[in-house]
């Protein structure tokens, strides 16, 4: 179901054991490891990173260290998590933004993700056709940073385009 779980589990697995190893004999959370939550993360995104954790904590290392999950969408919008083509995560480093479109069918798809900056500059896009992810594309300055998420067999068959002003913080 996540392509993202299965390309980067390796690499989640192997970063916990070396975790283990160096850490000594404390216990490693290898099969649910954790991604770091934002205080204000809604209860969608709460329920997203608790039922696939490896989705959440996978999409978090493709951003890069320190990133905090902050929202998760569940697209299309609205549609029962078990049964979506995609999941919009975007996290959150300081004031620095990242979102990952992860492919939850299985197979490439056109995949399309744009972010800017609240007045419209320092956009930034990944699109073509991905089995696992679209990104991870970043923005200097997530405060109301839009996000626009698109994917479907073609571009111009689209199973949906989902805009969103509030992936990051509004502060």
């Amino acid at each position: 179901m996540f392509q993202l779980r299965t390309s980067l589990r390796a690499v989640t697995v192997a970063g916990m054991l070396a975790l283990g190893v160096v850490a000594g004999p404390q216990a490693v959370a290898v099969d649910r490891p954790a991604v770091p939550l934002a205080k204000a993360a809604d209860a969608t995104t709460r329920a997203i990173a608790e039922a696939d954790p490896q989705a959440a904590a996978a999409a978090a290392t493709v951003c890069g260290t320190g990133y905090t999950l902050f929202h998760a969408v569940p697209l299309p919008e609205g549609t029962d998590p078990n049964l979506r083509y995609a999941t919009l995560f975007s996290y959150q480093n300081g004031g620095k933004g990242c979102a990952i479109l992860d492919n939850n069918v299985g197979t490439a798809r056109y995949m399309y993700l744009h972010v800017c900056k609240v007045d419209g500059t320092g956009c930034a896009t990944d699109s073509g056709n991905f089995s696992e992810y679209a990104g991870p594309v970043y923005v200097a300055s997530a405060v109301c940073a839009p996000v626009t998420a698109k994917m479907g067999p073609s571009s111009s068959n689209l199973y949906f385009t989902y805009t969103s002003e509030y992936m990051f913080t509004c502060d």
